[in-house]
């Protein structure tokens, strides 16, 4: 590779910064697309001093699929990962294509980490486009407060960084990465956030979206920190509503979102838990209401009777 110019140096600040934060041990995978964000990940994973892993899943939903993803193997070992693996996916239908394609490709990489923390390349652009998602969803301050830097297993060193600079850091590096047609198929809806919605608010507004969109992100996330230690986690089979009834809705909510977690639901939005909240603070009587549980297609039914909120 050539010498590292100003974006390289910055992605490589940025990944030793996340290190020293949150204690990243000297081995780590990085999910490795071949796209720039990832390439300049990996490459700054390595310019930081540590031993990358490199995991390239392969969706297998574009015909030269199977060649780009050996393609980012090799440039993994190019730019001195100790070891690239290329991982092929099945990928179902359940939730959209978006959707299904992030299934299998947490699964894969969760079960090939073999115990090391996964560092992804999401960028401050990535980051604002999530806190739009939750916004024109009417979603909570959790889906607002956006990724996180580290969620165990997966940490994301670049939220502060930006897109244009993973892929100059690229061109400094003289690695070439590989454009996904998906990032410009306006067919996605992420696609055309970022091709029409975001250059319009940074026009009427006059710059700096996506930076704001990234701070409120990391305020609402600092916001839900606090709030989440404050709340009650309830487990068990059994949640008795006078334990719960008098809390603030904001700690009843996260209370319910603990106990519901324990219970095995999975991918609780705000929707699920103002039903189920429904039946501590505007009980009359109604039947129980369902939440997507621990595995695809599976429900939890939640019922109130007696005082007792039961999950089944």
């Amino acid at each position: 590779m050539n010498r590292p110019g100003p974006a390289a140096l910055e992605v490589r600040r940025a990944v030793q910064d996340w290190a020293a934060r949150y204690g990243a041990p000297s081995t780590v995978a990085v999910a490795l697309s071949g796209g720039a964000d990832s390439l300049a990940l990996l490459a700054g994973t390595v310019a930081a001093g540590l031993d990358p892993v490199a995991l390239v899943v392969d969706h297998g939903l574009q015909e030269a699929s199977a060649a780009v993803a050996d393609r980012a193997v090799e440039q993994a070992r190019e730019i001195g990962a100790r070891r690239a693996e290329r991982l092929t996916v099945e990928v179902g239908e359940r939730g959209g294509p978006e959707a299904a394609a992030r299934t299998a490709r947490y699964a894969a990489l969760d079960a090939h980490r073999e115990g090391l923390p996964v560092l992804l390349g999401h960028t401050l652009d990535d980051q604002a486009e999530t806190v739009l998602l939750g916004l024109g969803r009417g979603s909570g301050a959790r889906s607002l407060a956006g990724m996180a830097p580290w969620a165990a297993p997966y940490g994301r060193p670049l939220l502060g960084v930006r897109r244009d600079t993973t892929a100059a850091a690229c061109t400094e590096l003289g690695l070439t990465p590989w454009d996904d047609p998906h990032n410009t198929d306006p067919r996605y809806t992420r696609v055309r956030l970022r091709r029409d919605v975001l250059p319009l608010l940074e026009d009427v507004l006059g710059g700096g979206v996506a930076q704001a969109l990234a701070r409120t992100a990391a305020s609402l996330r600092a916001d839900n920190d606090a709030l989440d230690a404050l709340a009650p986690a309830p487990s068990g089979p059994e949640l008795p509503v006078a334990d719960i009834e008098a809390l603030p809705p904001a700690l009843r909510r996260r209370a319910l979102r603990a106990w519901l977690a324990d219970r095995g639901a999975r991918a609780l939005t705000a929707a699920h838990l103002a039903a189920v909240d429904a039946l501590v603070s505007e009980w009359h009587g109604q039947g129980p209401t369902a939440v997507p549980g621990g595995s695809a297609g599976r429900r939890l039914q939640v019922s109130r009777a007696g005082g007792i909120l039961r999950a089944w």
